[in-house]
């Protein structure tokens, strides 16, 4: 009735219509939104397709199919709704009362409770793959076809066992399929306590937030279920990130409004996901504004003149990246505190680059010239002798006498090493050197390094000892001497966890490191994240 969306057959499935706060109905509209997005973003992706699917899972009372057939966008796209039985049979009597819906169905004996040429209302238990497998093929599901699944707050009411085995079978049976999910996260700090609070008075536990608390979580959540890639944002950065400007003017004019701090709250403690299976579909995935990168495990290296090449990564195990960004910033206006604010420009490349890949390291050497601020990136195969390293990844590479050091890693057979080779360069390109170390460092990788005095200084990682984690290693570069050095964290008041971290010198004489980030998912245990950064005093 505000005017936030437009859906004519809603009053036909609420029960009363009454006037809301602004901030309830913003927090619905951002929902509908975030939905309809990637609805279109389907429909778009398959309009190629002579048959589409929409599987809406615990569909409830949704006007979903009414709406988009008023609207013309379901040429060629069949809706099968699915919800407990009891549910599907109360929506098939209402639709069946009501001469607006009645003319469009044709009333099943079964589970089957309406079923039309483009709209099937189902009645099945979602947890039962099996008899769920059954339904939806005799309802006429193709599985092969292109199928958007959705789950708006349906899957995390389930114990987290169940929806896990929900999301596991869908990816299984649909191999050219997009899922979209609208749930809650971050239930630990205060607004997520609330929340939580509010749905157990209702008899509604809120299941998956204890182990997919955020929106890391929930997008590992999918790869390891089978999807193939995912993209999970909280709704202040759809809302801020997705939407036009001019549909965020529309919106926030429509009612006076003054609950901010309440708004953006609410925004950080939901996501929408869209995860995909099949090259088809994997367009229909969210897309970030242009100049937004999501990745993980690339590497960034600092360049002279300032700015950094960013290369490689990864969106999911199975879609590496061999790109190559540069990204420079533009510090801001310190008198009016304006924001920083970064540039992502795809830099031009030529020859024979190398292939897609993450956990890997990239180092700025000089070789026979100056440095220079790059416009472009000629990949050129140079000659390097010597025994090469045994592969490995999540090492440390430094520069080191106009080559690099690389020490550490994990290798085959998924072992951490902890032997370090130094490329050294010769007049026709570079040699591999084993050094040797004594007494050997324990194994470990994940860690960062630095050369500092002809020494490199090993921090953090993981090793395979269970008696505490990895502090700092010495390597003495000249006579390979090595000592360890236990870390002392008394001062720091929370977990420290020490890897999958970046560090920085912060002097030149190499006295003091700040730590930036780390940690990680702690098995089914929860996700811890170092808060701040720390400060390493390096000093004898």
């Amino acid at each position: 009735a505000q005017g936030y969306f437009h859906d004519d057959f809603l009053k036909h499935f609420v029960c009363k219509v009454s006037r809301r706060a602004p901030l309830i109905n913003r927090g619905y509209y951002v929902r509908w939104k975030a939905v309809d997005h990637c609805l279109k973003q389907f429909f778009h992706a398959t309009q190629s397709c002579s048959r589409r699917q929409i599987l809406s899972l615990g569909a409830g009372f949704d006007s979903l199919y009414f709406r988009l057939h008023a609207e013309g966008a379901l040429g060629g796209v069949t809706v099968f709704e699915v919800d407990f039985p009891e549910v599907a049979r109360r929506k098939a009597a209402l639709i069946n009362s009501n001469t607006c819906l009645k003319d469009i169905n044709l009333v099943q004996p079964y589970a089957v409770f309406i079923r039309s040429g483009h709209y099937n209302l189902i009645g099945v238990d979602v947890r039962k793959e099996q008899e769920v497998e059954v339904t939806l093929s005799g309802a006429g599901l193709q599985w092969d076809a292109p199928t958007l699944v959705l789950s708006e707050v349906v899957l995390t009411y389930m114990e987290t066992q169940w929806s896990d085995a929900v999301i596991g079978w869908a990816a299984k049976l649909l191999p050219q399929s997009v899922f979209v999910m609208y749930e809650q996260i971050h239930p630990d700090d205060p607004f997520g306590r609330v929340m939580q609070n509010h749905f157990l008075k209702l008899n509604s536990t809120i299941h998956a937030l204890k182990q997919y608390p955020d929106t890391v979580a929930q997008t590992q959540r999918f790869i390891q279920k089978g999807w193939e890639k995912c993209v999970c944002l909280d709704m202040n950065q759809f809302y801020f990130d997705l939407l036009l400007e001019d549909e965020r003017q529309r919106v926030e004019g429509l009612e006076p409004f003054d609950e901010f701090e309440e708004w953006n709250q609410k925004c950080s403690h939901y996501f929408i996901l869209t995860a995909s299976k099949g090259s088809v579909t994997n367009q229909a995935l969210l897309t970030l504004a242009k100049g937004k990168l999501v990745s993980l495990y690339q590497t960034l290296t600092s360049i002279p003149g300032g700015g950094a090449v960013l290369f490689g990564g990864r969106t999911s195990p199975l879609n590496p990246t061999d790109s190559v960004v540069c990204v420079t910033f533009d510090p801001g206006n310190e008198q009016s505190q304006s924001a920083v604010q970064l540039s992502f420009r795809n830099m031009v490349c030529t020859g024979t680059g190398p292939k897609p890949r993450w956990r890997h390291t990239s180092t700025l050497i000089c070789y026979k010239g100056p440095h220079n601020v790059p416009t472009f990136v000629c990949f050129n195969q140079m000659t390097v002798v010597g025994a090469v390293p045994e592969a490995r990844h999540s090492h440390s590479a430094c520069p080191y006498g106009g080559g690099l050091v690389i020490f550490g890693g994990l290798g085959k057979g998924g072992r951490p090493i902890c032997d370090a080779f130094y490329l050294r360069p010769t007049l026709s390109g570079f040699c591999w050197e084993t050094m040797n170390l004594h007494p050997p460092p324990v194994p470990r990788y994940s860690h960062s390094a630095h050369v500092i005095n002809e020494k490199l200084v090993v921090v953090g990682g993981v090793w395979l000892q269970a008696d505490g984690v990895p502090g700092v290693a010495v390597i003495n570069l000249s006579t390979g001497s090595c000592v360890e050095i236990q870390l002392d964290t008394s001062s720091v008041p929370w977990p420290l966890m020490l890897h999958s971290f970046c560090s920085e010198l912060l002097d030149s004489e190499g006295s003091e490191m700040v730590l930036i980030g780390g940690g990680g998912n702690c098995f089914s245990f929860g996700t811890h994240l170092n808060l701040h950064p720390i400060t390493v005093d390096l000093r004898p």
